[in-house]
């Protein structure tokens, strides 16, 4: 069979390393893929948004099952145009996928169903925004509606940095027609976590935890990222509470956006706040989650396909999945300057040295060949994970690894893991 992944980053990178191992697959194809997924993948020169070209490839080149990586795909109905053409494919459908491609939906289910989350107000009127926040006060965080590359968040510990928000979002269209809503909503605190379940539209098979790094900067500042790194399992995530999220929060919420007549086949991801008062939702999502996949998939010791096809053709009893119980922790490397502007080009030395490592995979996400050398060519540039026995040791020989490679002006967090080897300690 061949398995055609759509999209271009580290996530994806992830997905065609993992796919490639499976005995079922004939050959992997991506679109448009990166230099490092060439080394597991063909990649084809078509983008993610490119959907009816996508669709064409597919069924001119047989392909068996189709992956979807990125959320816009999936928002704009790639897997509705590819099961027009009776193409078989992993991922939510346009309507379902409005839990992630809208803040506003998501947080109505979840308050129309019982999902615990933060309080909120919704606006599509900049002024209102402002009086509520003015008459409210602060903490909130402000949210943009739909899509920002998991950067339209802005957590207000005071009012002017709300009202600031409000005008980015609403007034400079910092995230284009995805800011032409807000959500408003209660500052939770606590430590956030990453819960991701494969489902089949009614059943719900949940993967490791995990947790994201999204500030830029160590010790949780700067501007949000679409994530500096990331670690499984989360060990604030215990069995008990393991069972507290799957009982009411990712089995209610697959079986809510049925009864809302937007079956979600593919994946669900519940970004969680957890606190005494139990795990709440932050956001949903409904693809892999990006950097989490990377240390996940790395975990992932049973064949991924046969788990990809049972969810696309809605039946996933019966399927079990084997984990690797070392911990895994993924560093990201960006480029200087993300998530604002940063040059793109740059040379980078050190990956077949890093990539040799033992129980290391350097994933790419913004890379592109020029000649014989591979170079920069995004915001997040590589992935690089680790294997350990303890979360320690795994965070040691990522380190390591990414030591063995440079590039003018790189950028990495130095502190990712540190929660999980807290919690450890404790």
């Amino acid at each position: 069979m061949k398995v055609l992944i759509v999209g271009g980053g580290g996530r994806e990178h992830a997905l065609a390393w993992k796919i490639a191992q499976s005995p079922r697959v004939e050959e992997v194809l991506c679109a448009p893929g990166n230099a490092g997924i060439a080394s597991a993948a063909r990649c084809i020169d078509i983008r993610a948004e490119q959907v009816e070209a996508l669709v064409d490839f597919a069924v001119q080149e047989g392909i068996g099952l189709t992956v979807v990586g990125p959320e816009v795909p999936l928002t704009m109905g790639i897997v509705d145009a590819f099961e027009a053409r009776g193409l078989r494919v992993f991922g939510p459908g346009r309507e379902a996928a409005r839990i992630e491609g809208s803040k506003v939906f998501a947080k109505d289910l979840m308050i129309k169903y019982g999902v615990p989350t933060a309080s909120y107000a919704t606006f599509d009127d900049a002024g209102a925004a402002r009086r509520h926040i003015e008459e409210s006060g602060a903490p909130v965080v402000v949210k943009a509606d739909g899509l920002a590359a998991g950067k339209g968040v802005y957590v207000c510990r005071f009012g002017d940095e709300a009202l600031d928000a409000v005008e980015e979002i609403m007034v400079r269209k910092a995230f284009g027609d995805a800011g032409s809503r807000v959500v408003v909503e209660e500052l939770l605190e606590g430590e956030e976590a990453s819960f991701i379940a494969f489902t089949d539209g009614e059943r719900v098979v949940p993967m490791p935890s995990s947790q994201d790094h999204k500030q830029v900067f160590d010790g949780v500042r700067g501007p949000n990222t679409g994530g500096m790194g990331a670690y499984s399992p989360a060990p604030v995530v215990t069995d008990a509470l393991r069972s507290q999220v799957m009982e009411t929060i990712m089995i209610p919420t697959v079986r809510a956006m049925a009864a809302e007549g937007a079956t979600l086949r593919g994946v669900l991801y519940a970004g969680l706040m957890i606190d005494d008062a139990g795990p709440r939702v932050l956001e949903f999502n409904c693809r892999f989650g990006d950097p989490e996949t990377q240390p996940i998939l790395v975990r992932m010791k049973s064949d991924l396909v046969p788990v990809l096809e049972a969810a696309a053709e809605g039946d996933l009893s019966g399927v079990e999945i084997e984990w690797d119980p070392r911990p895994a922790v993924c560093v990201v490397m960006a480029s200087g300057g993300y998530p604002g502007k940063y040059g793109k080009g740059r040379p980078i030395s050190g990956l077949d040295e890093a990539g040799a490592m033992e129980d290391v995979v350097v994933f790419h996400a913004g890379t592109a060949r020029a000649g014989e050398d591979v170079v920069t060519a995004g915001g997040r540039v590589l992935g690089v994970t680790a294997l350990g026995d303890t979360v320690g040791a795994a965070i040691e020989k990522a380190y390591q690894a990414v030591d063995a490679i440079s590039w003018e002006d790189v950028h990495y967090r130095t502190d990712i893991g540190k929660k999980a080897l807290k919690r450890e300690a404790e």
